[in-house]
C-alpha cells in the first residue's frame, strides 16, 4: 500500500520560506500530530541546518552503529542525496529526532559514496540512474519500513519534484503573519514552468485553524496527482 506523504513547512503570508522568523515549537508540535514513519529530507535542507558544516566533512572518527531497538516509536530519517553532498551520515545518527537514517542515491552512485555509506554503516537504497527515483525509492521504503506516512520536511525543490511526480497526497503549512517579498522568492514548490494550464496542481481545503501570535495552519488534499502531460485516469 502506498504511503501517505504529507509536505509539511513553515512560510510567511506571502509564500516564502527565509528570511522571516519561524515559530519552530509550533511548527514542530503541528509535525507531531502527523505521527510519520518516516521523515524525507533533502541533502540541500540538512546541509542548511546546524549541522551543515559537519555533515559536508568526513567524520574523523565512526562510531560503532547503535543497536536499533523494535520497540523504538521514532521515525527513520530517508535523505536523498544523489549528488554525494553529505560526507558524514554519522552525525545524522546522533540525533534525538530519528531511530535510524537511511541514505538514497541513483544506480550510477560513484563507488566512494557506496563505500562511504558501507564504511559508516548507514544503510542505503539506491534508485533510478541518475538521480533518485523517488517513486520507487517510496515505494521500497513503505516495504520496507511497513510506513504508512511519511513526512517531508524540505524545502522547495525536493517538494517540487514530489509534486510534479504526483506523489503528495497532503499539504499542511503554518502561515506567518509576515511579508517578505523578493524577486526570486524561495518558495515551498520550485519546479520548471507549466506548458498548460490542464497541470496546475488542484487542492482541496481539508481543515484551517487560526492559532496564538497570528499564525494560521492550513492543510489541503491534493485532487491532482499527475504528472504535467498525462492525461486523467
Amino acid at each position: 500500500m502506498k504511503p501517505r506523504i504529507i509536505l509539511h513547512n513553515a512560510v510567511s503570508a506571502d509564500g516564502r520560506m527565509d528570511w522571516f522568523e519561524a515559530n519552530l515549537e509550533t511548527y514542530y508540535e503541528l509535525a507531531g500530530r502527523f505521527d510519520e514513519d518516516v521523515t524525507l529530507a533533502g541533502s540541500g535542507t540538512m546541509l542548511q541546518s546546524p549541522l551543515g558544516e559537519a555533515l559536508a566533512r568526513e567524520p574523523e572518527e565512526i562510531p560503532e552503529p547503535a543497536e536499533i531497538d523494535p520497540a523504538d516509536a521514532r521515525p527513520i530519517l530517508a535523505v536523498p542525496d544523489s549528488r554525494d553532498r553529505i560526507k558524514n551520515w554519522t552525525s545524522l545518527r546522533t540525533l534525538p529526532f530519528w531511530r535510524d537514517v537511511l541514505a538514497l542515491s541513483s544506480s550510477t552512485a560513484p563507488p566512494a559514496q557506496i563505500e562511504r555509506f558501507k564504511r559508516q554503516g548507514v544503510p542505503y537504497f539506491l534508485a533510478g540512474r541518475t538521480r533518485v527515483d523517488l517513486g520507487a525509492a517510496l515505494a521500497a521504503i513503505a516495504g520496507r519500513y511497513n510506513a504508512k506516512t511519511i513526512r517531508v520536511d524540505s524545502g522547495g525543490t525536493l517538494n517540487g519534484v514530489l509534486l510534479r511526480l504526483g506523489l503528495v497526497d497532503e499539504i499542511s503549512l503554518l502561515v506567518h503573519p509576515q511579508l517578505v517579498g523578493g524577486i526570486s522568492p524561495r518558495t515551498i514548490f520550485r519546479a520548471e514552468d507549466l506548458t498548460s494550464a490542464e497541470d496546475v496542481i488542484r487542492l482541496e481545503l481539508a481543515a484551517n485553524e487560526t492559532l496564538s501570535g497570528g499564525l494560521v495552519w492550513l492543510r489541503y488534499n491534493v485532487v491532482t496527482k499527475r504528472p504535467p502531460g498525462l492525461p486523467e485516469d
